[in-house]
């Protein structure tokens, strides 16, 4: 009952080794001096400015998970139409009931506003942002910032 024990034994044993041998020759190859500019932030060959708490407008990140949604969806019609003459015509059906969904989907967030990049192109707002209390005289630096 226990003989096949020893082939994963042997797996993870090589595993752990994998693992820790490079970061233990790391550790003992690489240079200890630490200075200022070694242990500085570096990003892209820029120096960093300001904190790094700072607050993003959430229209990147829903415009980011539409996008990553809509395009893991679309990578599985390329396996779909592949093998397309092999599955008939079920597969037909089930694809065109995936393809409204989506297109549902895709109406919803179109009719709801989020695929706007600049929701404030008027002094108030549209869709769920009719209801901000924004006058003429705030309004008019938001347009000066989106405009830029």
């Amino acid at each position: 009952m226990y003989q096949n024990f020893g082939t994963a034994f042997v797996f993870i044993l090589l595993g752990i080794v994998l693992v820790a041998v490079p970061l233990l020759l790391q550790r003992i190859l690489s240079p200890q001096n630490k200075s200022r500019d070694k242990l500085t932030t570096y990003e892209c060959g820029e120096d960093a400015e300001g904190s790094a708490w700072i607050q993003f407008n959430i229209r990147f990140y829903v415009i980011a998970l539409i996008f990553i949604i809509f395009d893991v969806e679309v990578i599985l019609l390329f396996p779909w139409a592949v093998v397309y003459k092999e599955l008939g015509l079920f597969a037909f059906v089930e694809m065109m009931i995936f393809l409204a969904i989506l297109a549902v989907g895709l109406i919803y967030i179109w009719r709801k506003g989020d695929l706007e990049w600049v929701k404030l192109s008027v002094p108030y707002g549209r869709g769920r942002y009719s209801k901000l209390n924004v006058t003429q005289d705030e309004a008019e630096p938001l347009l000066e910032e989106t405009a830029a």
